[in-house]
């Protein structure tokens, strides 16, 4: 009996030191390995791109950025993304998206829902352990984790959940203050966990952007990268209605082409897409048809050009000016911004700090400082500025 006890205060040990020791360091490892820029840091351009970017409000639409557990006050040296990363490349305005369930074995074509890659990496890091058993939970701690960051940052970060706040950010921006802004946005309404008034559950927790689906079918509707393909479910269709009511963006990405045509036959206000490619330049179910990106301008809404491989198929600068391009061509400067995905899991051409690489391609390839300006930043805010609830 006595050996018996041993042997259990052993094992309790091995679990402890695995729990505090070991599998931290696996998620710190997997976070080093799959969110890395293919060229790292330092950045440079030329002045004339430096001056010009130092004067815009750089808006991106998507950063995964809370599902890991660095420090964002702090300065990492792995990841995408930070607040002093932010600052050094001036990303002034990130909506942070937060993921609450990914299954095994990801693929751009078919996924169920039976699996999830995130239990495991939640308890890794330490988690809340309600949020290991209720996806509703793993978004609300997310939120927490930013405004924990926002407290923290002296007044160096805000939340924008308003149009108030969003107007105040911008006057102090061009007051010539250093402050940089956060919104936050949801990838996947599996987070709703099918109840209707967890809408009002993910507004009071300052989510002001959500996505039907993520990799895999919803209540909501089907994922382009699911199993069924379908449109708008009658709950998806409700759920839709709630946000616009409340003041919250329609996110399209990763749904399926039926649910995309469905939301935009229904939607009265923008609707964005926060971090895609389009098929006419890298041909994929990952990304826009011309039909969509025309659904999303008629909205008046922001299609996001993501910064990775299968979004642009390049992992340069060029490659994202070459999609912001041919939407400019298709629909106008209007309607195309920034969703970089940085920290989704994907390898970037830079980390955060090297924004300017983008504007000075901008220039390169002959676009005027005003459309610089409505594609780096100014179309985000302009359908925030529409969206957004006036108040709390």
């Amino acid at each position: 009996m006595k050996k018996i006890k041993i042997f259990a205060v052993i094992i309790a040990a091995v679990i402890l030191a695995l729990y505090y020791i070991a599998l931290p360091d696996y998620a710190s490892h997997m976070d080093a390995t799959i969110n890395k820029a293919k060229t790292p840091p330092p950045y440079a351009v030329s002045a004339a791109a430096q001056k010009l970017h130092n004067s815009l409000i750089v808006a991106d639409l998507h950063s995964d950025f809370l599902l890991w557990n660095r420090d964002f006050l702090k300065k990492n040296d792995y990841g995408l993304v930070d607040l002093p990363r932010m600052q050094e490349g001036n990303l002034s305005l990130q909506a942070f998206t937060v993921v609450s369930k990914v299954p095994k074995n990801l693929n751009i074509y078919r996924n169920t829902g039976d699996s999830d890659q995130i239990t495991l990496l939640a308890f890794a890091e330490h988690w809340p352990t309600k949020s290991l058993f209720s996806l509703k939970q793993r978004a609300l701690y997310q939120s927490r984790k930013l405004h924990q960051f926002a407290k923290r940052s002296n007044g160096q970060f805000v939340i924008i959940k308003t149009k108030a706040d969003l107007a105040s950010f911008i006057a102090a921006r061009k007051a010539g203050k250093k402050i940089t802004a956060g919104f936050l946005g949801i990838e996947g309404a599996q987070v709703l966990e099918g109840d209707i008034a967890n809408v009002k559950v993910m507004y009071d927790a300052d989510f002001r952007m959500m996505a039907a689906t993520h990799f895999f079918d919803t209540k909501l509707g089907g994922s382009a990268h699911g199993v069924s393909h379908g449109g708008l479910t009658d709950f998806g269709r409700k759920v839709f209605q709630q946000m616009e009511k409340r003041g919250m963006l329609i996110d399209v990405a990763h749904g399926s082409p039926a649910l995309i045509d469905d939301v935009l036959k229904m939607a009265t206000s923008p609707v964005v897409d926060s971090h895609t490619g389009v098929r006419g330049i890298c041909d994929n179910p990952r990304n826009l048809t011309d039909d969509q990106i025309r659904g999303i301008a008629r909205t008046g809404g922001v299609v996001g050009v993501g910064f990775w491989k299968i979004a642009t198929c390049g992992l340069s600068p060029t490659a994202i000016v070459r999609t912001i391009k041919y939407i400019v061509k298709l629909v106008g400067v209007d309607y195309v911004g920034l969703g970089s995905d940085f920290d989704g899991a994907i390898e970037a051409p830079f980390d955060a700090s090297g924004m300017a690489l983008i504007t000075q391609e901008l220039m390169k390839q002959g676009f005027s400082d005003q459309d610089i300006r409505k594609i780096m930043g100014g179309n985000t805010l302009r359908v925030l500025a529409q969206v957004l609830p006036a108040k709390d």
